[in-house]
C-alpha cells in the first residue's frame, strides 16, 4: 500500500498539521487522517531530542510506523530552520517496511551474478538434469541384478487363470 504524509506549517497561527493519505484504490490516494499540533509546542519538543519530537508527533489518531516517523520528525526539524519550506509531501510504500538491508544486499548480489555470470551459486537446470545415470547402472551390473531378484506374482501377471 502506497501511503503519502503532507506536513504543513503555518507560522501566522502557530500551526503544523501532518496529513496522511493513502492508497485506497489503485493510484487514487485518499485522506485517511489529519492532526494539528500546536507550533509551540512542537519547537519545545525539538529542543528536548528527537525522541521528544516523535513522541509529540504520534496520537491516538495518528501513529505513523517507526520508519515513518523517523523521515516526518526529519521534514519538521528542516522546515523549523530559518528560510526552509514550510511543507513537505512524504511518499512511502509499505512493502519497503518488510524488506530487511539483508534482503536488498542479496537481491542486489544476486542481480550482478546474473549480469556477468559469476558470482552465482545456483545450478543452471540442464546442469541437475544427468542423461548417463542409467549408464553406471548398467555398468556396474546393478539393473540386471534387480531384474533376476524381482519375482512377479502369478495374480499380478494379468492372467485370467484364477
Amino acid at each position: 500500500m502506497k501511503q503519502k504524509y503532507v506536513v504543513l506549517l503555518d507560522n501566522e497561527n502557530g500551526k503544523l498539521s501532518i496529513q496522511e493519505y493513502a492508497e485506497l484504490d489503485k493510484e487514487m490516494l485518499s485522506l485517511l487522517c489529519e492532526e494539528a499540533y500546536d507550533a509551540k509546542m512542537i519547537k519545545v519538543a525539538m529542543q528536548k531530542d528527537r525522541n521528544s519530537l516523535i513522541q509529540a508527533l504520534r496520537t491516538h489518531n495518528m501513529y505513523p510506523p517507526g520508519a515513518y516517523t523517523e523521515r516526518i520528525a526529519d521534514a519538521i526539524i528542516e522546515m523549523f530552520q530559518p528560510g526552509a519550506n514550510t511543507s513537505a509531501e512524504l511518499f512511502f510504500e509499505e512493502r519497503d517496511l518488510f524488506e530487511s538491508p539483508d534482503e536488498e544486499m542479496d537481491l542486489e548480489d544476486k542481480e550482478e551474478g546474473d549480469d556477468d555470470g559469476e558470482g552465482d551459486s545456483t545450478m543452471d537446470v540442464d546442469d541437475l538434469l544427468d542423461d548417463d545415470t542409467e549408464d553406471d547402472y548398467e555398468e556396474k551390473g546393478i539393473i540386471k541384478d534387480l531384474q533376476k531378484t524381482i519375482k512377479v506374482s502369478d495374480a499380478d501377471t494379468g492372467s485370467d487363470e484364477a
